[in-house]
């Protein structure tokens, strides 16, 4: 949470005293981080991280030695309490259309597999995929084929999976289904009185064979002692991203006898002795050849940003999913909190607040303290075959809340940033370009939604659609065509707001989210149609709600969502009463208007696990918790 400002005016020496006194050891950890960033560098020994504003360190020892000034540093009392890595979020871009003579949004729709994605292109995990005759759905730890090219679905095979996978999910290519997750967490280090011990996050992946649907076959399964932050597939490059945890090493903590002081000199003492073994992640390989354990990556692998955005490890691997030898890995230093993958770019992103983060904190004025800017930090990836290249990094001013606010095109990141210190509680959209290895600000356009929260963003080739909200909607349509000075084309204002937003081509944009008074109470779920074939003019032409205790799973998860384009309607995951019942509301698009019913299904409180996945027929798949059946488009009530 970001710091106040503080005003106050001296009026005696004895109160000046007092307050640098109470100031010193807040400005000296600010101090000892600046002058602990600095220091000479090394030349690069990996092409793949070679940069002036990154480095590979030249031995394990040198990697070993910045995790361990940076994790005494970090350790307490307590041992790492309060600073794991936060779970990490990205989106997708497809390569740029061609440029239109104005700026115009296009229509999006699902992928080869049947998922709603951000972009085309570029595949995002999930729960069921389809090649369009095939369909394979995981649930728990059972993995189930079904044939769905006759009058209803049918049962090919079930597997038990051999291990637990938490959150398991699907990627498709060809023969090949990977599940993939988070698998269950250990415990390596002893228990101590009165001490939270973390738990070590590890991701499994299993390659399942269905060249025969009605006969699976495990090819090979793999974990990584990281936790999974996303995966994507282009083709049948698998790409994950994932994070290190902090080693899970031997600390002790206070207790009768032993006080705060002396806990945290033996903690630190501990993180001095570690081994890079304690800090690198591991892969564990497992084939009918039996199991083979090795480094995910070597410390040449691993870069160290200079300008430093705190203890972690992020790690970029690639791989093809027919060939799992071909596996390469890339680390950075950081520990990001956003990550965004487009068709050739990876970008990570830090938290914009960062009060007692690496550099100065704070500005001293007089005796005020005063919070600096809050800034968000960006590392660029280029992405080749099954390889990841660092190629720039840069700063931009405001705060960056997940992977639907970042995007690439020609070249440029977009960014809707929040407010922070200095914006004016307003919300900004800001343009940045690679210039040799910085990530350099050219453009921006401030004081979107003063005092308004961003709900949902969604871009296009030279234009920028952002929905804030507090109390009315305000719909911004933002032209980028000039990345340089970004230009707001109109602002709507109406009740409710967006918080999912999908084009139905150049001229229609369908809002999924909440309904609202003008007072800002909300009333449930509702869709919105917006025409903007004119986008100095955006309008609304037709709304509908849902009624009151629904709520619309697609602002939630994109993947809830359902766009038939040669029937101009949607298929949206409705909640009642929190989860108690759940339902499929249909939306027509019709003439300008929108025609909606609802039926409901039997989600039995888990709405989120349901599924509406199209087939190239025009029928669709109906996964839920009765199982997969083809879902009834004809109007009426469920």
């Amino acid at each position: 949470m970001a710091g106040s400002a503080r005003n106050g005016t001296v009026r005696t020496s004895v109160a000046a005293a007092t307050a640098a006194a109470l100031l010193t050891p807040l400005l000296a950890g600010c101090l000892s981080d600046a002058e602990s960033a600095g220091g000479s560098h090394p030349d690069a020994t990996d092409l793949r991280l070679a940069n002036a504003a990154l480095r590979s360190p030249a031995t394990c020892d040198e990697l070993l030695d910045w995790y361990v000034r940076h994790g005494v540093k970090q350790v307490t009392a307590w041992g790492w309490n309060g600073i794991w890595p936060t779970e990490l979020t990205y989106r997708d871009q497809v390569a740029p259309l061609p440029t239109a003579a104005a700026p115009a949004p296009h229509r999006a729709q699902a992928s080869d597999t049947g998922t709603n994605v951000q972009e085309a292109g570029v595949d995002e995990p999930d729960i069921v995929k389809t090649d369009g005759r095939i369909l394979v759905r995981v649930d728990g730890r059972e993995l189930t084929t079904y044939d769905v090219t006759g009058d209803r679905p049918a049962l090919l095979d079930r597997m038990r999976l051999p291990r637990r996978i938490d959150n398991a999910e699907l990627l498709l290519s060809g023969d090949q289904v990977l599940v993939l997750g988070g698998a269950a967490a250990r415990v390596t280090a002893k228990p101590q009185p009165m001490r939270l011990i973390p738990t070590v996050d590890t991701t499994a992946l299993i390659v399942v064979d269905i060249t025969d649907p009605g006969s699976m076959k495990i090819a090979d399964t793999f974990t990584v002692d990281a936790s999974l932050v996303t995966a994507r597939q282009t083709d049948d490059v698998v790409r994950l991203v994932l994070s290190a945890q902090l080693p899970d090493l031997d600390f002790v903590s206070p207790g009768k006898g032993h006080g705060d002081r002396w806990a945290l000199r033996q903690n630190r003492q501990i993180v001095r002795a570690s081994s890079i073994t304690d800090w690198l992640p591991t892969l564990t390989s497992s084939s009918g050849d039996g199991a083979d354990k090795r480094p995910l990556l070597d410390c040449s692998q691993i870069a160290i940003p200079k300008a430093e955005a705190g203890l972690g490890t992020m790690v970029i691997s690639g791989f093809h999913l027919d060939d799992p030898s071909s596996w390469t890995s890339t680390g950075v230093t950081t520990s990001s909190q956003t990550t965004y993958v487009s068709a050739d770019r990876l970008y990570l992103a830090t938290d914009g607040w960062e009060p007692f983060g690496p550099g100065p904190c704070c500005v001293l004025t007089d005796i005020r303290i005063v919070p600096k800017p809050q800034r968000t930090r960006l590392y660029a990836f280029a992405l080749g075959d099954v390889d990841a290249t660092y190629v720039a990094s840069g700063m931009v001013t405001g705060t960056v809340a997940d992977r639907w606010a970042m995007d690439e095109a020609d070249g440029v990141l977009r960014l809707a940033v929040g407010p922070t210190i200095g914006m004016g509680n307003a919300n900004a959209v800001a343009t940045l370009a690679e210039r040799g290895d910085r990530l350099v600000e050219i453009g921006r356009l401030d004081g979107l939604g003063r005092g308004e929260q961003i709900q949902s963003v969604r871009w296009f080739d030279d234009l920028a659609i952002v929905v804030t909200f507090r109390q009315i909607d305000p719909l911004f349509a933002v032209d980028l065509s000039d990345p340089a000075e970004p230009t707001l084309l109109s602002a709507l204002k109406i009740p409710g707001f967006s918080d999912y937003l999908h084009p139905l081509g150049q001229h229609r944009l369908l809002g999924i989210g909440v309904a609202a008074d003008r007072r800002g109470v909300t009333h449930g779920a509702q869709a919105a149609l917006f025409d903007v074939d004119d986008l100095t003019d955006v309008h609304q032409l037709d709304v509908t709600g849902f009624g009151g205790r629904t709520e619309a799973q697609a602002g939630n998860d994109p993947r809830q969502f359902t766009w038939l384009p040669d029937q101009r309607t949607a298929l949206t995951v409705l909640s009642h009463n929190w989860g108690r019942r759940a339902s499929v509301a249909v939306i027509h698009v019709e003439n300008g208007q929108l025609q909606t019913w609802t039926r409901d299904i039997d989600a039995r409180y888990r709405v989120d696990q349901v599924r509406l996945i199209p087939l190239s027929d025009g029928r669709v798949v109906l996964s839920d918790a009765d199982g997969v059946s083809f879902f009834d488009l004809t109007p009426g009530e469920g």
